[in-house]
């Protein structure tokens, strides 16, 4: 299993905002994908062992969502707080898909 970037609090980047083109079907980590959404009250915690981030990193700036994905069972588990953002939440479902996309 692999697991997606962290959706950092407070003020989203405007990069978040402007349109994407997507990979092409064949680029995709994934192309038809089961998609299960938890939502936690300790998502900052999970999502910071999820994606292997550091205590003190997860201290400094603890993940509000991140995706983690499972590519033989095409299942990925997408995690956010109670109240996500649209934008938060569908970074994180192109994660399931794209898989790592940041550069």
């Amino acid at each position: 299993m692999l697991a997606g970037c962290q959706t950092l609090p407070g003020n989203l980047p405007a990069h978040e905002y402007e349109p994407f083109k997507p990979l092409p079907a064949e680029k995709r980590l994934m192309n038809e994908v089961r998609i299960r959404w938890e939502v936690r009250e300790d998502v900052a915690q999970v999502c910071a062992k999820a994606i292997q981030m550091g205590k003190e990193q997860a201290y400094i700036t603890p993940p509000v969502a991140c995706a983690v994905w499972d590519v033989p069972k095409q299942e990925c588990t997408v995690i956010t707080g109670p109240k996500p953002t649209h934008v938060a939440l569908g970074h994180e479902v192109r994660h399931c898909f794209e898989g790592r996309f940041h550069r």
